[in-house]
């Protein structure tokens, strides 16, 4: 049940501008609203229902079934269709074709190898169209290495406290670690009860980014900044991706 709780937090804590960030890039991106749309480690779901409130038919696929089950709710709460699935973005052989994938809030940085990394994106690529789009981001190394280390962010309400700490990773280049913890009130002990997660995060330069992509089959592949507004610079935080086969 904590763990639940632990989603819980980290849903209402999320910066709702984003989602409407992420949704504007995919409408400019993805204007036809016909096709299928495949939203990997779509987490709680939030973005989803906005696609699905905005016209498209997208399913949800996340690893986390507590994400799931909140992605269920609110799908339910908006009244949209949303079919989800519990599965892993490096393995899709279950799933059938999609005109357009996406994968944002650079969970593709969530993988720990560069190897990884390449078979996400080529799973990606065996299950587009042939004229199918790939939207996704990724935090850059000047995130990582910049802006990140020494970063904190605390909550508290009557029955929830929440800290998030994050610094450089000493395994990885251009890598990071976020360590959460979450304290939730237990009446019946009369005491907090703690769940903590470190969440480990690593990129790769541009150019790596992009052999891996080449590899996969894509062709087609423009990267910008700031949801797809502006060109990206020695400062961009995170990188937007369009890439076709």
């Amino acid at each position: 049940m904590i763990y639940q709780t632990f989603a819980e937090l980290y849903d209402e804590l999320f910066d709702p501008a984003m989602y409407q960030q992420w949704l504007d890039f995919v409408r400019r991106e993805l204007p036809d609203q016909s096709g299928e749309v495949l939203e990997l480690a779509c987490g709680t779901g939030r973005l989803a229902v906005l696609l699905a409130q905005a016209g498209y038919h997208v399913t949800g696929l996340d690893l986390s079934d507590n994400m799931l089950a909140l992605a269920e709710q609110h799908a339910e709460e908006a009244n949209v269709p949303l079919p989800l699935i519990e599965g892993n973005m490096l393995d899709l052989s279950e799933i059938g074709q999609f005109s357009a994938v996406t994968c944002f809030a650079d969970s593709f940085c969530y993988l720990q190898e560069l190897s990884q990394v390449q078979t996400a994106f080529t799973q990606v690529a065996q299950h587009l169209t042939a004229e199918g789009k790939f939207l996704f981001d990724v935090i850059t190394p000047y995130q990582t290495d910049e802006v990140y280390p020494g970063y904190m962010y605390n909550y508290r309400d009557e029955e929830r406290a929440f800290m998030w700490t994050s610094y450089a990773s000493e395994d990885y280049v251009h890598g990071a670690e976020h360590d959460l913890s979450f304290f939730i009130w237990n009446a019946d002990k009369q005491a907090f009860d703690e769940v903590s997660e470190l969440h480990r995060e690593r990129t790769y330069v541009l150019a790596d980014y992009q052999q891996a992509l080449a590899a996969a089959g894509f062709s087609q592949v423009k990267v910008t900044a700031d949801f797809g507004q502006h060109e990206p610079d020695d400062k961009t935080t995170r990188w937007f991706f369009e890439c076709q086969k």
